[in-house]
């Protein structure tokens, strides 16, 4: 068995067609949206993701508005960023790319954020009404997971799903996602305190490993036919590695690699997170791209 490869690059530039043909209606409308980052440092990871969402927003239509202050940065200075941003009506969303140089407290900058421009879906306000199946931005990298799942047809509803980590960008957000009615999966949430670890993966339809282990998810780990999508990243001498071991693609029966799987699909749902905002403030119905 070869698995099927779920291409996220192919499927965000699909994505990206759609958002493009909003923007241009909301330009007809009077409205053009503007993506803003705040970069704080010189992290090389940091920086060429901050690079790839200003290439996606001129892609498909939306104004960058670029804010980058040096490591030494004081956190009054950064909060001061939050606050321009907060008030600039050509702002729409805007996104602090973490983490923040040591020193710093990301808590208290994403607190500050004004929830209505949260493109990444992860300030508290947000997060409480993806508890409470309330409208507002989603988390972008599990939006991005559950659309590159639908445009390639794996059954969601009614799925067992594994997640390996319970960090708030993937593996906590992803499991209150994918238990929404909308999805209607059954989700265990995996962690370094889960024992028999294999025991909860070979039973699952999906496996999603987003631990940051390389190599942590083994082809005897996988039921043959399932799903698996890797979302952890690690940088290491010869490169990008994943969670998913190589040899997992001879078992599953759909793979999203590391790169080309979910890293595109999170930058394509940031803005897709963007233009429900902007639609929603020109009075427009929402097109979501994915819910």
């Amino acid at each position: 068995m070869t698995a099927v490869i779920l291409d996220g690059k192919a499927t965000a530039a699909e994505v990206k067609e759609q958002l493009a043909a909003r923007v241009a209606a909301l330009a007809a409308a009077g409205m053009m949206p503007g993506l803003g980052t705040v970069l704080v440092g010189d992290d090389p990871g940091s920086r060429a993701y901050v690079a790839g969402k200003h290439r996606d927003s001129a892609q498909v239509g939306i104004a960058s508005i670029r804010r980058e202050l040096p490591a030494s940065a004081t956190q009054q200075q950064v909060e001061a960023v939050v606050d321009e941003l907060n008030a600039d009506p050509a702002c729409t969303g805007y996104i602090v790319q973490l983490p923040l140089p040591p020193g710093l407290d990301a808590l208290a900058v994403l607190h500050r954020m004004n929830p209505a421009k949260d493109a990444d879906g992860l300030h508290p306000v947000n997060l409480g009404r993806l508890v409470l199946g309330e409208p507002g931005p989603l988390p972008a990298t599990p939006r991005g997971i559950v659309a590159l799942l639908r445009r390639f047809g794996v059954p969601i509803d009614g799925a067992e799903v594994t997640v390996i980590g319970r960090g708030i960008t993937v593996g906590r957000s992803l499991g209150l996602l994918l238990t929404r009615r909308s999805e209607n999966a059954t989700v265990t949430l995996c962690h370094t305190g889960t024992r028999h670890l294999a025991a909860h993966t070979r039973r699952a339809d999906i496996v999603v490993a987003a631990a940051g282990r390389p190599g942590l998810l083994t082809p005897d780990m996988v039921r043959p036919g399932a799903a698996v999508v890797d979302v952890g990243i690690t940088r290491t001498d010869a490169g990008l590695a994943g969670d998913v071991a190589p040899e997992v693609a001879g078992v599953a029966g759909y793979l999203a690699p590391v790169p080309c799987g979910v890293g595109p699909m999170t930058r394509a749902m940031l803005l897709a997170n963007l233009i429900d905002a902007a639609e929603r403030q020109a009075g427009l119905a929402t097109l979501a791209t994915s819910q």
